[in-house]
């Protein structure tokens, strides 16, 4: 389903609802004209029931993708943090690394925006972004054997290890998915939710088209909904950016 844009998802799940409702109708009028007398009326609590239960599926599956955007918002904001110290600390370091080091900050800030808007795909961001870290790390070692005990390099270090910290947090955060077994449980609810519904209505012979309509539509946007949040980096809920932004303009500015 990722490789489909988020319209085309929705389309497909709406379209998916009326032919299982379609298939339900069919069986509940075929099940009828074979066993007429059977009372209908004890299929409504059931379709009650199972209507209760993908609710409450789709409230926990809700709750999943939530907590990781909100896991993916946080972790912009801490990113930005531990960047800006890291600049503000490599002030400490004598020239040439004071220069470099922030140079190459900068670039990391470039290409940490550039995953999150898209002009560069998560894998490639991440090998430039390991690149950055393995430049500046190898500038740390040097310094730090050459000014063994210093405290200005040791905070400066410590500033820079939690920048890769940050970075690998990141990258577990937009790779780890809601579990493909939660989908399929909620796929199966709901596909029986639905059959059940057409089926009620098949026994009824009446097939309440509009509010089966409605109710599809409600529970594809729902649905819909967990998906977008469960995407990292496309969508329409996207995670904003604007802490490394403000950080962006800070480090660029002109030095007074």
């Amino acid at each position: 389903m990722d490789a489909l844009p988020i319209w085309a998802v929705y389309v497909i799940i709406v379209l998916a609802g009326l032919l299982v409702v379609e298939l339900g109708y069919r069986l509940g009028r075929f099940w009828h004209g074979r066993n007429p007398q059977q009372p209908e009326q004890a299929v409504g609590p059931l379709v009650g029931a199972t209507l209760a239960l993908l609710a409450f599926l789709m409230v926990f599956l809700i709750g999943i993708a939530s907590d990781r955007f909100d896991n993916r918002r946080r972790l912009v904001i801490t990113e930005a943090n531990a960047i800006g110290t890291n600049f503000l600390r490599a002030g400490y370091l004598a020239e040439p690394y004071r220069a470099e080091v922030r140079q190459l900050l900068r670039e990391y800030v470039d290409i940490r925006l550039a995953i999150a808007q898209g002009s560069t795909a998560l894998d490639e961001g991440i090998r430039l972004s390991e690149a950055i870290h393995a430049e500046l790390w190898s500038r740390a070692e040097k310094l730090a054997r050459a000014n063994d005990g210093s405290t200005m390099v040791a905070l400066y270090v410590e500033s820079l290890n939690e920048v890769i910290d940050v970075h690998t947090e990141r990258a577990i955060a937009a790779t780890t998915r809601v579990p493909t077994n939660i989908w399929l449980a909620i796929g199966f609810a709901a596909t029986l939710t639905l059959l059940l519904v057409g089926f009620h209505h098949g026994l009824l012979e009446s097939r309440s088209s509009l509010a089966v309509l409605a109710l599809i539509l409600v529970f594809a946007a729902v649905l819909l909904l967990m998906i977008d949040l469960d995407r990292p980096q496309e969508g329409l809920l996207r995670v904003s950016q604007q802490a490394l932004l403000d950080l962006q303009r800070s480090i660029n500015a002109p030095t007074p």
